[in-house]
């Protein structure tokens, strides 16, 4: 049985007002329930823009962005983000509220006028923090927080939402080594375990083929391929894309991982 489509990007272009190139161009993208694809690139190929067309905070100058089956503007925003949680590249904390405050406002898509904040509310907020680990870090406020606690704040308030998709914009930014692990390994679990579909926008492109089931390397607004790694990680195309040469190679677990090459020195001998 094949999974549904919960985003598609159909021959999608958006423009940027006052700039002549497109930021994106005639890019078609499909992720469907139970998968993880992660979009690739160097910096300013559209990968954002990409992400932000999906979720429909920019508009198309020409083609489609579905979500769940339905144009994404026609849904009404609560309603969307009881499906989708996403998390931004940045965010500031603006007032004072705690770590536990924080990550209960993922649960606010559910509560109606009439609906106070109840057991299962709770229940979600409590394993959103357990699965990213800051139940620690509950009563401190968000303010002192460091850039890496803050960054897993973010993502524990999205999994309260408790959604059928997760959009995350360079989620490991600011991240130990550990914690960038857990959290890519959590995503991949809860893509495995209850069928989410998980879009992660990416400058770590080993760690992305690691964990991604497919990704999506875009240069100039344009989509070059969207496939398995193995099928993406090509060395004549990366040193094309990113304009400096570099090797793949295979790691013991079959996981497919790119090396950056060093140029050779003008008047070096050999």
């Amino acid at each position: 049985m094949i999974a549904r489509a919960v985003f598609e990007l159909v021959d999608a272009t958006v423009r940027y007002a006052g700039l002549r190139e497109p930021q994106i161009a005639n890019v078609s993208l499909e992720v469907r329930a139970g998968e993880c694809v992660a979009l690739v690139g160097p910096n300013g190929a559209g990968k954002t823009t990409a992400l932000r067309a999906l979720l429909g905070l920019v508009p198309l100058e020409s083609g489609r962005a579905m979500a769940l089956g339905r144009e994404v503007g026609l849904w009404r925003r609560p309603a969307l983000a009881r499906e989708v949680a996403a998390v931004g590249q940045r965010e500031e904390p603006v007032f004072p509220i705690t770590v536990a405050e924080a990550v209960a406002m993922g649960r606010y898509p559910h509560l109606g006028p009439w609906r106070k904040f109840g057991g299962a509310d709770r229940e979600a907020v409590r394993e959103a923090m357990d699965r990213t680990d800051v139940t620690a870090l509950r009563d401190r406020w968000v303010q002192t927080l460091s850039g890496g606690e803050w960054q897993r704040v973010r993502l524990a308030r999205a999994l309260a939402q408790q959604p059928q998709a997760l959009v995350l914009d360079e989620p490991t930014a600011s991240l130990d080594l550990r914690h960038e692990m857990e959290l890519l390994e959590l995503v991949a679990g809860l893509v495995k375990e209850r069928g989410l579909a998980a879009i992660i926008v990416s400058h770590h492109i080993n760690a992305a083929a690691r964990f991604a089931g497919r990704l999506a390397l875009l240069s100039n607004g344009r989509l070059v391929r969207a496939d398995v790694p193995e099928r993406v990680l090509v060395p004549e195309v990366l040193t094309d894309v990113f304009g400096w040469p570099v090797s793949v190679h295979r790691l013991p677990d079959g996981a497919v991982q790119i090396h950056p090459e060093r140029r050779p020195i003008p008047g070096a001998s050999a």
